[in-house]
């Protein structure tokens, strides 16, 4: 117990040093400008909702097919990760069109 915990503060003091180190010798300037009109924000906001849609979507099929090939013990679980998981797919489409209708109204704006 004792080397255990004496290996992980070790790692630890010298993952900080390394990290420490390596922040200080960074050369490099850091510049966040961040210069986006709020129709760019947005446009990036709804391609981040249809990746996430389409992870979603993935994790369900992957899940339905986890359905008919398993026992019935894993069953009911799978159904409740699968309904929650419906649920957050049609929240995130809501909210997507939510964001194309804002985007088609700035778009028409001048």
């Amino acid at each position: 117990m004792k080397l255990t915990l004496i290996i992980l503060i070790a790692a630890l003091v010298i993952g900080g040093s390394i990290i420490s180190y390596g922040y200080l010798t960074n050369q490099q300037p850091i510049e966040v400008v961040e210069k986006s009109t709020p129709y760019e924000k947005l446009t990036n906001y709804k391609e981040e909702l249809e990746k996430i849609n389409q992870y979603n979507q993935k994790i369900l099929s992957d899940l339905q097919q986890q359905i008919s090939d398993s026992d019935d013990e894993n069953l009911e679980q799978l159904k409740q990760e699968i309904q929650v998981l419906k649920r957050v797919i049609d929240e995130n489409k809501v909210e997507l069109d939510q964001v194309i209708q804002k985007l088609s109204k700035m778009e028409s704006t001048p």
